[in-house]
């Protein structure tokens, strides 16, 4: 009898020892993997929107996520010294939206090297260690606004287009679409190109001088957030909104009453919460060892107009910011 209750206890804390193990192992699932957001910078209503999907999803699947980002859209070193202290600081993932096609590169394989997936969302990097990319087709959006300028009565076209740092892949893909769609009509004289600091005032003031070397100039093309206030301030300041069709890129709550008093004629409109929603996503599907449904995801885009901007399939997106 007492051999049994010997037996008994040795089995009970066999039986401890297993479940604390097992408590143990559970603790350690549960402990949060880091997500470093590192975007081109912080400040605009696009990356703001970035930011909010990236929390979100942060919440519903149990991960910290640091948010970060130059405090201008050309300072690709910045970004490459964010990148080596994630690394340092063992982040388990970084979602990146690349300021440089080719100078952001060399860090992104280094986090690569050191076992930290790579999601890029928005703007591409030049690496083939990238685990998965999240962004708007750029290519049929650079299209998109090309089709909304046809739709343009004039029997000539001038065109220009304001684009932003030329080494940025996202803006190059707009442009190039763009080109391609609108090159079938005859109507389309002359295309000119500047590329400008993705600033509002730069953006701005580089558009006036724009203007005033081509006179005939009638149509404006514009392909982020900075560079479409810069060319509808400056579309406003010069009282040529009759005179001048401009299509620009993103939404808040400036580009949105430009839109609706006339200085913006269209507004291609991206989908930035779900970039940063499903980027986070992507980053705990990779670190569990979750197979990813596609590897290149494209997010949804639409052209807003003064006729269709009410209309509620476009209200829940072109209004995002409230």
């Amino acid at each position: 009898m007492v051999r049994n209750k010997k037996k008994i206890f040795i089995l009970f804390c066999i039986c401890i020892l297993v479940l604390s193990g097992c408590g143990v192992k559970k603790s350690e699932n549960l402990q949060k993997r880091k997500v470093a957001v590192i975007m081109k910078s912080t400040e605009s209503a696009f990356f703001k929107a970035v930011s909010s999907g990236a929390n979100a999803a942060g919440t519903a699947y149990n991960m910290d996520i640091l948010f970060e980002g130059p405090r201008n859209e050309e300072d690709y070193v910045t970004q490459n010294k964010m990148i080596e202290k994630a690394i340092e600081e063992k982040y388990d993932a970084i979602i990146f939206s690349a300021v440089d096609y080719n100078a952001n590169a060399k860090a992104i394989e280094k986090a690569a090297q050191a076992g930290i997936k790579i999601i890029v969302i928005d703007s591409d990097v030049n690496s083939k260690k990238v685990d998965c990319r999240i962004s708007t087709n750029n290519y049929n959006a650079g299209k998109m606004a090309g089709e909304a300028v046809l739709k343009n009565k004039e029997k000539e076209l001038h065109i220009g287009i304001v684009n932003f740092d030329k080494n940025s892949k996202n803006g190059q893909e707009r442009e190039r679409g763009f080109k391609d769609f609108i090159k079938k009509d005859n109507r389309v004289k002359n295309v000119e190109t500047i590329n400008v600091i993705s600033t509002v005032e730069q953006a701005k003031e580089q558009t006036k001088e724009f203007l005033k070397n081509h006179q005939k100039m009638n149509v404006l093309v514009t392909f982020n957030e900075w560079t479409s206030l810069g060319v509808g301030y400056a579309v406003k300041e010069l009282g040529i909104q009759d005179k001048m069709q401009v299509i620009a890129f993103d939404n808040n709550v400036v580009s949105v009453g430009m839109l609706e008093t006339g200085e913006v004629d269209a507004l291609i409109v991206q989908n930035p919460y779900a970039m940063g929603y499903l980027g986070v996503e992507s980053a705990y599907n990779l670190l569990n060892r979750i197979s990813l449904k596609d590897k290149e995801v494209n997010t949804e885009t639409i052209c807003a107009t003064r006729k269709n901007m009410y209309d509620e399939e476009y209200q829940k997106i072109l209004f995002a910011f409230e």
